[in-house]
């Protein structure tokens, strides 16, 4: 196999010794892994796909990766908090969904009917504070799912979000290529 000589400033020892430790060791496999994921993400970007990153789990617990498009959100605000729903295509001509819920602080106890009132908004607690109320929060979550087929989609979005992604899926937007 040929040798090739690269120029590495001084500045950037520490990098390149960096890069080495993580990959054990082995320079050329340290620049033959960068340079494999920036072909990755450059060709997506220029098919058109992005870099998304979306948290997962309780909190923040863990983070994914992957290179897609956007292809529909769905949000739902309510008593309950906020429920958004977003759908991508990957660059692997897969499907994405990240289902997220925002935090939540609710009262909890045998009082229904105090319950209920929480629900009415402000207003409805006027009056009616007690030392004994109790509240539970619960964290934000989310869930991220793959799957391979239009079909896979349906039970895991909205019956509202499932009907524009199977439109925006089956009618892929024809390419003009203009020379401008």
């Amino acid at each position: 196999m040929p040798n090739k000589t690269i120029y590495i400033s001084d500045d950037d020892m520490s990098l390149l010794h960096r890069a080495q430790e993580l990959t054990g060791g082995n320079l050329s496999g340290a620049i033959v892994t960068a340079l494999r994921r920036l072909i990755q993400i450059e060709e997506a970007k220029q098919a058109g796909y992005d870099e998304i990153t979306v948290k997962v789990g309780l909190g923040s617990s863990s983070v994914k990766r992957f290179l897609g498009t956007a292809l529909g959100e769905w949000t739902s605000a309510g008593n309950e908090g906020e429920e958004t729903y977003s759908l991508f295509r990957t660059s692997k001509g897969r499907f994405a969904v990240h289902h997220s819920r925002s935090a939540l602080t609710t009262p909890v106890g045998s009082n229904a009917e105090r319950s209920k009132k929480w629900s009415t908004g402000w207003r409805g607690w006027i009056g009616d504070w007690s030392p004994d109320q109790a509240w539970m929060r619960t964290p934000a979550q989310a869930t991220f799912a793959v799957v391979d087929t239009v079909e896979e989609l349906e039970p895991l979005l909205p019956a509202e979000l499932y009907v524009v992604a199977l439109q925006s899926i089956r009618e892929e937007p024809e390419v003009e290529d203009l020379d401008i």
